[in-house]
């Protein structure tokens, strides 16, 4: 059994940054490591996604350039960096973890286990 636990969220205004960390109870480097977001009334989405060393990283198109996904070196913690925020980024945003290193990454239905989530809040 996995277990995920989020941090980092808060409340912030438009235009400033947070890290969300996610603390994983095993070694990431096995698993395929993403973070998911909802907004009220709105369905599950990918945010952004690692497995392996990170080589590859894929971002959900509303936050490229804004987002950072990475692991601490020991591969127990994964983070995101969250930057130039907006209202639109307003959500619970949740922690994923897949024991398969094929998934696509995109579809929540691929994940194994989750965190309890943590509330992001951009406004002014």
């Amino acid at each position: 059994q996995v277990q995920l636990v989020e941090s980092g969220g808060g409340l912030v205004q438009p235009g400033g940054s947070l890290r969300l960390s996610c603390a994983a109870s095993v070694t990431t480097t096995t698993y395929t490591m993403a973070w998911f977001r909802q907004a009220p009334g709105k369905k599950r989405e990918f945010v952004a996604g690692v497995r392996g060393r990170g080589l590859r990283t894929p971002y959900a198109d509303s936050v490229k350039g804004r987002f950072t996904i990475s692991k601490d070196n020991a591969g127990n913690t994964v983070f995101l960096q969250m930057n130039s925020l907006i209202a639109e980024d307003t959500a619970v945003y949740y922690c994923a973890a897949a024991t398969s290193l094929t998934v696509t990454y995109y579809s929540s239905t691929d994940y194994d286990y989750w965190g309890q989530g943590t509330q992001v809040t951009v406004s002014a």
